[in-house]
């Protein structure tokens, strides 16, 4: 039976780090003796940081991004184009988009998709507020960004119903072989979404 090697505070260290996603309990016990290690220049400051965000951070009421302000930073960004609105399943998506600078438009977030398995349900989802901005003056296209997931292209398919009385445009994400991808190395089910989703040369 495996003990306890150090004090109960740096043990509940340890098991709060391994709560994270993609630490398990030996890169935790790592994570935990490199900033106790670095306490000065790691430690403090991160747990400061820490702090700082428990107290500051918020959900935006108009989108569902954080940030510490309400509305956020992107709401509040008069250079976006106010026609497109891109719906996401989780705020790290929303950052992924931002961080590829492929689109300059609003977003937003859902807090999930639909799972039928996991019992997340349609009103457990920001679709109400959705259809709400959706249905704003000059909202012209809907892009669904959303995971090429069984759940993420069911919960697609309940929204194009859910916007079908609004003259918007519903689009998605174009799916098939990424940029610099080799065939050989593809499954079966993107390479099929690729020849059915062809395009003109």
């Amino acid at each position: 039976m495996a003990q306890n090697v150090a004090g109960p505070e740096i043990e509940r260290l340890i098991q709060l780090l391994a709560r994270l996603p993609g630490l398990g309990p030996r890169s935790a016990r790592r994570a935990a003796l490199h900033l106790i290690k670095k306490r000065d220049t790691l430690l403090n400051p991160l747990s400061d940081a820490m702090r700082v965000a428990n107290e500051r951070i918020v959900v935006c009421s108009t989108c569902g991004n954080v940030d510490t302000s309400d509305p956020c930073t992107i709401c509040r960004d008069p250079r976006r184009d106010m026609s497109i609105l891109v719906v996401v399943e989780d705020v790290s998506d929303l950052w992924a988009l931002e961080r590829s600078g492929a689109v300059n438009a609003r977003y937003h977030v859902l807090g999930g998709v639909l799972s039928p398995l996991d019992g997340v349900r349609p009103e457990h989802l920001n679709l109400d507020r959705l259809v709400a901005r959706a249905s704003e003056p000059g909202v012209s296209e809907v892009i669904l960004a959303l995971n090429a997931t069984v759940d993420g292209q069911t919960t697609a398919h309940y929204i194009t119903e859910l916007l079908t009385h609004l003259p918007v445009k519903v689009t998605k994400l174009a799916h098939g072989v990424p940029v610099g991808g080799e065939l050989d190395y593809l499954d079966e089910g993107t390479l099929s979404a690729a020849i059915r989703q062809r395009t003109a040369f």
